[in-house]
């Protein structure tokens, strides 16, 4: 019971902090609000959005969901309730849920706006557990951990990752500052050079003069 508490508060905090509420004011002219996200490629991501509000009060509320690579992963338009869009992500990259309230008609109340609730779902996160729990035969318990078990795997395979990019960032500083310690060399060479240089043409010049 003990475990189950447990499993059951952590993935509760998991969920309560992919959640966002916001106001979006209603204007004429575009006033997109962006929310950005981090995916691995292959992952899948579920979009939610909870949209306040009803058609035809002179608001449109339009979402827009792109990644950096320039896909588009769905842009439903005149939205209220309750939406979904689920996509797999094609590499890794970051991608953006946007949102745009356009005031359409006069008749709109004094400063017009819609509340919208969204939640987004990566990798275990957005999988439908309850379909995975009815089709395997799992007990609740049982399922929480199988659920438990594929986020610490993602967690896993996100420091792997970010650990080859800190190995690769380290690998680039040292050749960097090799390259900067034998240009710095270099250059005192070739100061010391140039005042050799000019210390013997001096010496060469003034006994030309009979100066010294």
């Amino acid at each position: 019971m003990f475990n189950t508490r447990i499993v059951g508060a952590f993935l509760l905090l998991l969920h309560l902090c992919t959640a966002l509420k916001f106001d979006l004011p209603a204007v004429s002219g575009k006033n997109e609000r962006c929310i950005r996200n981090f995916v691995s490629n292959g992952q899948l991501v579920v979009v939610t959005a909870i949209v306040s509000g009803n058609k035809g009060d002179g608001q449109v509320v339009n979402m827009h969901i792109k990644d950096a690579l320039g896909n588009e992963h769905g842009h439903p338009k005149d939205i209220v309730g309750e939406t979904r869009q689920a996509f797999t992500s094609p590499a890794d990259t970051a991608f953006d849920v946007c949102f745009e309230n356009l005031l359409v008609s006069k008749r709109a109340t004094s400063n017009p706006s819609r509340m919208i609730e969204l939640d987004v779902d990566i990798g275990a996160d957005a999988r439908d557990w309850s379909s995975v729990q009815v089709q395997e035969k799992l007990k609740p318990v049982e399922t929480d951990l199988r659920r438990m078990e594929e986020l610490v795997a993602e967690i896993v395979s996100e420091m792997e990752y970010l650990r080859a990019r800190e190995q690769k960032l380290r690998d680039t500083n040292e050749s960097t500052n090799e390259r900067v310690k034998w240009f710095a060399f270099g250059t005192m060479g070739m100061l010391v050079g140039l005042g050799a240089w000019q210390v013997v043409y001096l010496r060469a010049y003034f006994r030309s003069k009979h100066l010294i």
